[in-house]
């Protein structure tokens, strides 16, 4: 039990740093730019991929 104490300080710590310094904002803009991106490739992947079929 002691162990998972300590897991859990730590991942707390690092959320903590990680939100004092605005990562997380750096972070899910970055995401969200690849999310998009992704979403587009994923669109002509299906409008290419049916037409390779017929």
């Amino acid at each position: 039990m002691l162990k998972w104490s300590v897991i859990f300080l730590m991942i707390a710590i690092i959320a903590g740093i990680f939100g004092f310094f605005n990562i997380v904002a750096a972070a899910a803009s970055i995401a969200k730019v690849l999310f998009f991106i992704f979403l587009v490739l994923f669109v002509i992947s299906l409008f290419t991929g049916r037409s390779r079929s017929l």
